[in-house]
């Protein structure tokens, strides 16, 4: 572009708005990276809860639905807490409700079917 006295180049102000869009874009992009590392972290949290509540499961399936089993558990180095609500259904089967909860505030939930009768 040639301008008004032969110089040719950037104005002060053109170098500012180009420095200024420049620096939204880069704020937008931290902003960006920032939100998927905290993503991230809860994710692990989501599936180590939803491990604890698999092996929950398993535990109620082996001992039956009344044995004394442990509300909080370690899980790579992650404390959960476990809860479990059970009701019995008509046709003599338990449903439990299992819940794991990481101190995050991240966790899961599982309904099982167990039969009284287990193995205890």
């Amino acid at each position: 572009m040639r301008r008004i006295g032969g110089t040719s180049g950037l104005t002060l102000v053109e170098l500012a708005v180009a420095i200024l869009v420049l620096s939204i874009g880069t704020l937008a992009a931290l902003r960006s990276l920032e939100g998927s590392s905290k993503a991230a972290l809860q994710a692990e949290d989501r599936v180590l809860a939803q491990i604890a509540v698999r092996n929950r499961a398993e535990e109620l399936r082996l001992y039956g639905p009344g044995a004394a089993l442990p509300t909080e558990v370690t899980l790579a180095g992650h404390p959960l807490t476990l809860s479990q609500d059970t009701t019995v259904t008509a046709g003599g089967l338990a449903r439990v409700t299992v819940v794991a909860q990481v101190a995050s505030g991240a966790g899961a939930q599982l309904v099982v079917w167990v039969a009284p009768g287990a193995l205890r």
